[in-house]
């Protein structure tokens, strides 16, 4: 039996359904499976796992891994909810006591969240020399004075020079035996919103525990010798290992498993990805097979942070979308919509309800239309007027988003995903064809079943004579990141190089950016 190629599943756990599929050793799906999201994720996840399982029966041995993506970091930020107290520490005075560390933070968050926080000395300046040595003593009186479940270091322009982070975390390992949150390992430039990213990634070390604890219990009830692994925001994996200490990293995993899932299902590696959901519509946009990053500042939950996340935007539209006289959204019945929905035996009129009523609906969907046509007998001419009227707005609202995310750029196909693509019309303005790959109602969770594992480097460089071999550090560094992340080593790539001439400096300077991914080691 250990001859037998290797099996993969992939569990993507979205707002209204949590989706699994499992995955042959050349990437063809051979079960799947979409099953209600439970308010506690968890219960939703088993349930989608089981239901595959029993599907493919005795061949479940043949399972060598678990991908999952999840919102349990996301939930947990924007509900305040099972977040750690975290110990604030930033080396950076006298430099940078101008703007305290959560000056901008939702009160409520801030609260529910600080446990203290304090500005030391230490930290260097752009071409990494020191604004001054690190004050340990400040360090040991300020974690004296608080308690704390984890700790948060931010050193001014860790990026350039991360040694005095090493350096703190050192001390607090081996003197307070916390877990220690670096920023150098999280986010890019920018003090304020690397900080921010520092400090939410050790709020949700116990929600990452959870996550991960459930997903390892799950398997091991189910009597899987499965490794585990966890899906990131850039459409690539990590270890259960590397999550509970980078949790940050899985926010945005829904997405980006979609934009890589609708890569993979399509054949398609530069495209416009249109996912609709239950509850929203997610478009981003695909360069090379992986998802377009964001060049802003991404807000979570109140906070802003920089690190690297996909271009999404979202649109408030999805299959459970209610519709009303005076327009559509945006609430929705979400997971309630096998009860409510119109085509379901229920009585509240939805976006699928108006497409079925337009002649759009899934190959799967049986009995939806002949159920709707019953209703329509009985059904006021208003309520009539109001579905014809629900798709032209829902169309509308589509072709303004492709716009906005399209740039300009006529000439790329849309790839259609996810529970609710047949919303979509089959001819969309700004795009050269609309793709309805197979499978791509459960893309996000096939993107999670293929995702590489990869690593990233954001740092500042000389940009004199040692300016290659600087370079060529930062490449072996990313692939190291990528081989702890879960990466086989002798199968990682350089997939990203970017350089930025820095001006203004008293020394030519650049900022390179490098990401490494490579298949998962056996």
């Amino acid at each position: 039996m250990a001859d037998l190629p290797e099996l993969r599943i992939g569990i993507d756990v979205g707002g209204t359904n949590t989706d699994a599929v499992v995955l042959d050793a050349d990437g063809r799906v051979i079960a799947k499976a979409k099953r209600p999201t439970t308010p506690d994720v968890t219960e939703g996840l088993r349930a989608a796992l089981d239901a595959v399982l029993a599907e493919l029966g005795d061949e479940s041995v043949r399972i060598g891994r678990v991908m999952l993506g999840t919102t349990h970091a996301t939930n947990a930020i924007l509900e305040r909810r099972g977040l750690g107290r975290v110990a604030v520490l930033r080396l950076g005075a006298p430099a940078t006591t101008a703007v305290p560390p959560l000056s901008d933070w939702p009160g409520d968050l801030r609260k529910a969240v600080s446990a203290g926080e304090a500005i030391v000395p230490g930290g260097h300046y752009v071409d990494g020399r020191e604004i001054s040595r690190p004050d340990l003593d400040a360090v040991r009186r300020f974690l004296d004075g608080v308690e704390a479940d984890a700790v948060a270091v931010t050193s001014v322009f860790s990026p350039a020079s991360s040694e005095h982070e090493r350096l703190v975390e050192e001390l607090i390992g081996a003197e307070y035996g916390l877990p220690v949150s670096v920023s150098h390992e999280i986010g890019s430039l920018g003090l304020l919103e690397r900080e921010n990213a520092t400090v939410l990634n050790a709020a949700l070390y116990g929600v990452a525990g959870h996550v991960t604890d459930a997903l390892v219990t799950a398997l091991a009830e189910r009597g899987l010798g499965a490794k585990p692994y966890l899906a990131q925001n850039d459409g690539t994996l990590m270890t259960v290992e590397h999550a509970a200490r980078l949790p940050v990293s899985t926010i945005g995993s829904g997405p980006a498993n979609s934009l890589r899932g609708a890569a993979f299902l399509s054949g398609v590696a530069d495209a416009i990805v249109v996912d609709v959901g239950g509850t929203s519509t997610d478009l981003g946009v695909l360069a090379g097979g992986f998802p377009r990053e964001s060049a802003a500042a991404v807000e979570i939950g109140g906070v802003l942070t920089n690190f690297r996340m996909p271009d999404i935007l979202a649109i408030a539209l999805g299959g459970g979308t209610m519709v009303r006289s005076h327009g559509i959204g945006p609430d929705s019945v979400g997971y309630r919509i096998v009860r409510e929905a119109l085509v379901f035996g229920g009585n509240t009129m939805t976006m699928t309800d108006a497409a079925v009523a337009a002649g759009r609906s899934p190959r799967d969907a049986e009995g939806w239309r002949e159920r709707l046509e019953t209703l329509r007998r009985d059904m006021s001419e208003e309520n009539e007027d109001t579905l014809e009227r629900a798709v032209a707005i829902a169309d509308e609202m589509v072709v303004d988003a492709v716009d906005r995310m399209a740039f300009g750029k006529t000439d790329r196909p849309l790839v259609a995903v996810g529970g609710g693509a047949f919303l979509l019309p089959d001819r969309i303005p700004g795009v050269s064809q609309v793709i309805r790959p197979e499978h791509a109602e459960v893309a996000n969770a096939v993107g999670a079943g293929i995702a590489l594992a990869s690593g990233r480097v954001d740092t500042i460089l000389s940009a004199g004579d040692s300016r290659s071999e600087a370079i060529e550090r930062a490449k072996e560094e990313a692939a190291a990141r990528a081989v702890t992340a879960g990466a086989d080593p002798a199968g990682v790539e350089i997939v990203d190089l970017l350089e930025v001439p820095l001006s203004y400096l008293s020394e030519p300077a650049v900022r390179v950016h490098v990401k490494a991914a490579g298949p998962l080691a056996r």
